[in-house]
């Protein structure tokens, strides 16, 4: 079994939900995404993040403004929607229900 290849997948798993409790914070740019991502330990390429937005702008979480750029061109920064908001919620309800368990589980038998 390679580690590398089971890490990369738990990571993929949470990824959805790490970038939207990003943008639930507010307005946000894909380059401040990855940014918070790298600062958290969680890398991901542009090539990952940006087809991950247009699937969730497609599905309506999430929508986008253009704003002027002074240093190129217009940027797209997205909020999320109403139908994002209620989707999070569910998301982070069953993050909550999942860590709870997976602590619960790994927690020395002793202490359990």
């Amino acid at each position: 079994m390679n580690i590398d290849n089971t890490q990369s997948q738990m990571r993929k798993g949470v990824l959805e939900f790490c970038i939207l409790s990003i943008i639930k914070q507010g307005e946000a740019y894909p380059s401040d995404i990855i940014e918070k991502m790298k600062e958290a330990k969680l890398d991901i390429l542009e090539g990952t993040l940006y087809p991950l937005l247009t699937r969730l702008k497609n599905a309506e979480l999430l929508t986008y403004r253009w704003v002027e750029s002074s240093s190129g061109p217009p940027r797209k920064y997205f909020s999320m929607t109403e139908k994002g908001e209620a989707f999070y919620l569910d998301l982070e309800n069953t993050w909550n229900e999942l860590a709870n368990a997976v602590h619960k589980l790994t927690l020395p038998h002793s202490i359990q």
